[in-house]
């Protein structure tokens, strides 16, 4: 299991963050399009997907697994599409229901595409009924390691009625041990191209 202690050096995650993110961007953009299309096939096979309403995702940034398909997925089938918008100030998600990602998607804070305000109403969180968590580096246990902000922890840790988390990730972010704390909020499943991890095992 990964170690998670209240007092985990912020520059021993740093230097993790800056090494797994150097490997997921030396990945081919053809590459990175197959091994996402295998993440997809398994994310859309999930029975807690196929049985949820109302589904968070994310506008997928840089290398990170391509979340495109997915969103497409979600509202073919007439689900309800939510997708994060991050506010500096709060440092808090809000959370915004999208049915035109090319017209009501702009470029946010790091560049990042998230919901426009003035076009998407504003869904709360108790109506999530499944959730896609970014990160860079997970365990088979599914820790996470976030990009740093703590907004995905917050929000987790937030919830007052937990949907299922699962996060998609390559298998080369999916790690034995990471440096968490006590402060960093786990998924319930993390799903790579070939493989599929749960929090008990």
């Amino acid at each position: 299991m990964s170690r998670k202690r209240e007092d985990t050096p912020i520059e021993e995650k740093n230097a993790l963050r800056k090494q797994v993110l150097a490997r997921r961007d030396q990945l081919g953009v053809a590459e990175r399009r197959s091994l996402s299309e295998r993440i997809t096939k398994r994310l859309l096979a999930l029975n807690s997907y196929g049985s949820a309403s109302c589904v968070m995702a994310y506008a997928s940034f840089g290398s990170e697994f391509e979340t495109g398909d997915f969103i497409a997925d979600a509202l073919a089938r007439g689900k309800t599409l939510v997708l994060p918008a991050v506010e500096r100030n709060s440092r808090a998600l809000q959370f915004y229901e999208v049915r035109d990602p090319a017209r009501q998607l702009v470029a946010g804070v790091w560049g990042i595409r998230q919901p426009r305000a003035d076009l998407c109403p504003v869904v709360p969180a108790s109506q999530l009924d499944f959730v896609l968590v970014p990160g860079v580096a997970f365990t088979r246990h599914c820790q996470r390691l976030g990009y740093g902000g703590g907004y995905y922890d917050g929000f987790i840790r937030g919830l007052t009625r937990r949907p299922p988390l699962i996060a998609a990730a390559y298998s080369l972010q999916i790690l034995p041990v990471l440096p968490v704390s006590e402060r960093d909020q786990e998924v319930d499943r993390v799903i790579s191209e070939d493989a599929e991890y749960g929090r008990s095992g």
